[in-house]
This record gives structure tokens, C-alpha cells and sequence, in this order.
């Protein structure tokens, strides 16, 4: 009996348990970042502020700040200055970060704050505190075109597609709701997370083209790009979640810049002329518009075979240059343009010599200047194996556009300010935005948006069934 017990024991102590397992690999060490609080930040002059790199939060153009976080960004640098003591004034340097990231990024250490301009969960994150309110009871609304169905109900989204952009508020609510469709046995609304290349704004451009349908978005941030895309419909009676608060977000360990931000934001007011620069950048931009219209896609078919076999013989995505060549015009192939471009793809005449190309008045010969020399541009400047295709396509977009030594210096510029030089969108436009303007910026954009657009129907564009429908049409 006594043997049995013991072999029994004995049994037990070998098999391995849940408590006992160790994971493969070495251990994670999280290193503890250096507290940084007021006092620290004060004595280095630099407040960091990790920004939400959409346009919308922190853009600026020539000096002129467009991004809703900028003007109250700046009045809270004024606010700490006039409370500084022994001359101890501090600067605020942005630091721009996809909205996903922010919140890891002030966790390690990255930053001293986060001001997103748009409502974030920090459910999530260790260490973080919100501040008090930078705009509270902030409700999310659809957001579709003019002259479609508009909603009145969230049960009205059953079976509906909702594009969203990185790190949208939206997530969770749909969650939610479609936690009440299935009660009910309906559809339930579908998410489509849209590329990283395209913030917020992106997508209300793209809804109001008729590119994608709807978007769910802050009412804030909806109600002010509409002042400059009048097709947007706003559908601000579907509640999909309770109203939230934006924020600001801090380290708990940085206590006294937690309560001197609380004290700031409690006096703010917004000046009310804040939008002036944003909507006199925004008002007179191309505005993208819908590129898979039956008489666009008969003429994307015609151009297709030329499009295509020059686009291979440079390893190049013919899609890359049909969005090219609707922005550049409308797939007309006699369109003339300043500084002597002409044609499908509005190349220059010594723009095709530097390729060896001559002729460029008829479509073969337009095509294959204009795909040998962008691919002459991403050879030579944009080769880098730590540029990924979409980004080193949005460089050789915005070097087609302003010229490859131009681009290279803004990377350089780029690089000196902190941006990544490997990312066009976000990062090395800012300097764009800074130096030029948002016509380049603008001009990336909507290449860029065509290009999504026709990749959505890829499959359909390719198709010789579908191609001889639409010949047919």
C-alpha cells in the first residue's frame, strides 16, 4: 500500500503542469524608461508630443497649421512659458506615429504626451492616464454621399461594408452592434480596414468621390471636412455608441505634467478662426473623383494591353500606371499639358530623351517613355530595400511630379527633423507640406487612391468575361 502511494507520488511530481511550463526562448526583459516628468521636461526644453500623424491632427502647410491639435498644442507651449521660472522655456517638438502606435510609444518612452485629435481607447495601455477632456461627448456618425440612402437607425447598417481607417474609434461599436443584429437574426455590419497609406480624411475623400460607401468617423472631424467636401452626408441621428471624450495622454509616473495640463485645458477656448488655414489649403484642391465609370472603364479596357506590356517589361504594376494616367488625363490620350507634356501620361519631351524615348504623340510611344522613366526614377533614387513598394511608388509619384533630386533632399530634410526618410506618406510629405505645398501632397494622394480603387476590382478589370461586359456596355 505504503509502495503504491509512493509510485502514485512519484507519477504526479513528473507530469508536467501548466504553472511549471516555461516558454521557449529567453525571457522578455521590460526595461523601466526614464521618468520624465515637468521637471525633467523643463530642464531639457523639449516637450515631446507623440501627434496622430493624419493630416487632419497635425498637419501644417507652409507654416500655416492645419491639424486641430496644432492651435491648442501651441497655446499649451505659450501656457507652460508664462509659468516657466529661471527662463526655463520649453519647445514642442511633434512626433508623428500611426494612431495605433501611439499609445506603445508613449509606454516606452518615446514621448512625454500623446495628442491624438481623435477619440482613442487606452483601455489597454499600461501606465497611461487621460487627461481631462480636449472635447467631450463626442458621438461617432456614418458618414456616406449625398443623394444615397442616408440612415436613421444602426439596424439599418445590417449587411452593410464600412471602411475604416487604422485605429478607428468604430471598432468596438460595431462590435457591439453586431452583437445586437445577431439577436435579431440579421447580417451583420462589415468592417474593412482600409491600407495604411490612407488617414481619416482619405477616407471622407474616397466616400465623397463614391469610391468606397460609407465610413464611421468622430462627429467632430466629419462636420469639419464637410465645410470642404460638400457631397459628404452626415448621418448624426445613428448612435452607435455612447458619446466619448477626446484626450490627452500622459505617463502615470508624470504627475505634475498630468495636473498642469488639466489646468490648461479646464481655461482653453479654440480660437475661432482656427479653420481659416485648413480650409483655404483644402478649397481649391484636386478633388478625386470616381474612376470606374462605365466610359472610364471602356477606355481603361482600350489602353489595357498597352498599359500592361510596357508596365512588365519594367516590372511595374499596370494598375500603378493606369492611376497615373486618370490622374494625369482622365485616360485622354491627346491631352496637352504646361511644360510641353502631352499624351496619356503627360511626360515631357526631355523627360523621354533621358530614356531614349522619341515619339511621344501616340499611346505606345507615351506609355513606354513614361513607364521607363518612372522606372528609371525608382531605380536610381528609390531602390533602397528599406522602402517597401507602396511607399517607393508614392516617391516615384512625387519625383515624377517635382523632379528625383527634389524628393531626395526632403528625405535628407526629413531625416534632420526626426521623420522617417523611408515613408513618403505621413513622414517625408510633411516636409513637402512645409517646402511647396499640398499640390505635390495632393497629387500623391490621388495617384495613390486610383490605385486602390482599381485594385479593389482587379479581378473584374482582368477578367476577359468581364472585360468583353464592359465593352459590350
Amino acid at each position: 500500500m505504503i509502495r503504491a502511494s509512493l509510485i502514485s507520488l512519484l507519477c504526479l511530481l513528473l507530469v508536467p503542469t501548466h504553472a511549471s511550463a516555461r516558454p521557449a526562448g529567453p525571457p522578455v526583459v521590460i526595461k523601466k524608461t526614464q521618468i520624465r516628468d515637468l521637471a525633467a521636461i523643463r530642464s531639457s526644453k523639449v516637450l515631446r508630443v507623440l501627434v496622430n500623424q493624419s493630416r487632419n491632427s497635425s498637419g501644417e502647410v507652409q507654416g500655416e497649421p492645419i491639424g486641430v491639435e496644432y492651435r491648442r498644442l501651441q497655446a499649451f507651449e505659450k501656457y507652460l512659458n508664462g509659468h516657466a521660472r529661471d527662463g526655463q522655456k520649453v519647445s514642442i517638438k511633434l512626433i508623428p506615429k500611426a494612431k495605433d502606435q501611439l499609445l506603445a510609444a508613449l509606454q516606452r518612452g518615446e514621448g512625454d504626451m500623446v495628442a491624438p485629435g481623435e477619440l482613442l481607447d487606452a483601455s489597454a495601455a499600461h501606465y497611461v492616464d487621460a487627461t481631462e477632456p480636449v472635447v467631450s461627448h463626442v458621438p461617432l456618425v456614418v458618414v456616406g454621399v449625398r443623394g444615397e440612402r442616408s440612415f436613421k437607425h444602426p439596424e439599418q447598417l445590417s449587411g452593410r461594408t464600412l471602411m475604416l481607417a487604422n485605429g478607428s474609434a468604430a471598432d468596438e461599436a460595431i462590435v457591439q452592434l453586431n452583437q445586437k443584429l445577431a439577436l435579431r437574426k440579421l447580417p451583420p455590419v462589415k468592417i474593412e480596414w482600409v491600407d495604411p497609406s490612407l488617414a481619416v480624411e482619405d477616407v471622407l475623400e474616397m466616400v465623397e468621390a463614391g469610391i468606397y460607401h460609407l465610413t464611421v468617423v468622430e462627429r467632430p472631424i466629419a462636420e469639419r471636412w464637410a465645410r470642404v467636401m460638400p457631397k459628404l452626408r452626415i448621418d448624426r441621428s445613428v448612435a452607435l455608441s455612447d458619446p466619448g471624450d477626446m484626450n490627452w495622454y500622459v505617463r502615470k509616473d508624470a504627475v505634475m505634467l498630468h495636473a498642469t495640463v488639466d489646468r490648461f485645458l479646464e481655461t482653453y477656448e479654440p480660437p475661432a478662426n482656427q479653420d481659416v488655414a485648413f480650409q483655404k489649403a483644402y478649397k481649391d484642391l484636386y478633388r478625386v473623383h470616381y474612376p470606374l465609370a462605365r466610359e472610364d472603364r471602356q477606355r481603361l479596357e482600350k489602353l489595357r494591353p498597352t498599359l500592361q506590356r510596357h508596365a512588365d517589361a519594367q516590372k511595374m504594376d499596370w494598375l500603378d500606371l493606369a492611376a497615373l494616367a486618370f490622374k494625369e488625363s482622365a485616360l485622354n490620350p491627346v491631352a496637352k499639358g504646361g511644360s510641353g507634356a502631352t499624351g496619356l501620361l503627360q511626360i515631357t519631351p526631355s523627360a523621354a530623351q533621358r530614356v531614349g524615348v522619341d515619339n511621344i504623340h501616340d499611346v505606345d510611344g507615351n506609355v513606354q517613355a513614361a513607364s521607363k522613366y518612372l522606372a528609371m526614377i525608382r531605380r536610381k533614387f528609390f531602390a533602397s530595400p528599406k522602402i517597401n513598394e507602396r511607399e517607393r511608388m508614392a516617391f516615384t509619384l512625387a519625383a515624377y511630379n517635382l523632379g528625383p533630386e527634389r524628393v531626395q533632399a526632403m528625405r535628407t530634410e526629413a531625416k534632420r527633423q526626426g521623420l522617417n526618410p523611408n515613408q513618403w506618406f505621413f513622414q517625408v510629405e510633411r516636409v513637402a507640406m512645409e517646402q511647396v505645398g499640398m499640390n505635390v501632397v495632393s497629387y500623391v494622394n490621388s495617384v495613390n487612391k486610383y490605385y486602390l480603387a482599381y485594385d479593389q476590382e482587379r479581378s473584374s478589370l482582368e477578367s476577359p468575361s468581364a472585360r468583353k461586359v464592359a465593352v459590350r456596355e
